[in-house]
């Protein structure tokens, strides 16, 4: 049964800056607007690439990367941020995804489970993952979408045993999806500054090219204007994740300003019917 409270958000996301440089915009402005906002994280980003200068700044990439998380959560104002505490798996055919504590190397019904109880726990109205291609193909972050579309069925079902808490029904289920048409631009520009599209992003792991071949609706956009500048200080936080190339200066940072004036959703739940244009997260959502 519902409680009566303030309006809640989950985002469900595999890694530390998945929730800044993606959604960062959304969770500042519902955050701004009396909403609470939570964060699950799966993992805290063990495999990511850092720069050498950084490398003995904290006892571990993951404790760095951590402390980037909660620097980051706390200019978006996120009311609480939970770990599973699972391993980053690192991309596709990379030695991390042989670690026994990988995310990719557990069964999704028990990362579900978590995120299961977790959905209990906060009772969240609205919760936001990771699309079904994982925005870029990342394996954690497909991951963590099977897991959190399992975890949301499973929470609202009283028969479901794995969390002993009371079973709650979040009311909208929403996938953060890439707005393809800037993608696609962005793919065609970069060749003309000497930059393979085929092998983009810091670790050169990322193919642009392939990315572009399908894409899902998009149901609902967020303006971020109003916390634009929130989200660059939130993203700024993650400073061993900046590389030299999108989020750092001279004409990247200006296409990317450009491209996220708004950030962009699938309504997994419920179905969306046709032609939907939500401009608010919470449209419909019972008071």
């Amino acid at each position: 049964m519902k409680k009566n409270h303030k309006k809640r958000l989950l985002a469900v996301f595999a890694h530390p800056d998945d929730e800044s440089f993606g959604i960062g915009g959304t969770l500042a402005y519902y955050a701004r607007k009396g909403v609470e906002v939570y964060l699950i994280c799966a993992t805290r980003g063990e495999a990511g690439t850092i720069p050498e200068s950084m490398q003995k700044k904290e006892d571990s990439i993951a404790v760095l990367r951590e402390a980037e998380l909660r620097c980051a959560g706390y200019h978006l104002g996120l009311a609480d941020i939970h770990f599973l505490d699972y391993r980053d798996s690192g991309m596709k055919g990379s030695p991390d995804n042989q670690h026994p504590n990988a995310l990719v190397a557990t069964p999704t019904k028990e990362v579900a489970d978590k995120i299961n109880h977790l959905i209990r726990s906060i009772q969240p109205d609205v919760v936001i993952t990771h699309d079904p291609k994982g925005g870029y193909l990342h394996p954690d972050h497909i991951a963590v979408h099977h897991a959190t579309v399992e975890a949301f069925k499973a929470a609202s079902d009283p028969e479901n045993t794995a969390s002993n808490l009371t079973a709650f029904a979040p009311q909208k289920l929403y996938f953060s999806v890439i707005h393809m048409k800037y993608l696609r631009l962005l793919a065609r520009f970069l060749p003309l500054v000497g930059v393979n599209p085929e092998e983009f992003g810091q670790n050169k792991d990322i193919n642009l090219l392939e990315l572009t071949e399908d894409e899902f609706p998009i149901h609902a956009r967020i303006n971020i204007g109003s916390v634009s500048k929130v989200k660059e200080r939130a993203s700024a936080c993650h400073a061993s994740q900046l590389d030299g190339g999108l989020r750092h200066g001279g004409i990247f940072s200006l296409l990317l300003r450009f491209f996220t004036r708004t950030e962009a959703y699938m309504r997994a739940f419920p179905p969306a019917p046709p032609n939907l244009h939500e401009k608010d997260l919470f449209e419909g959502i019972d008071p």
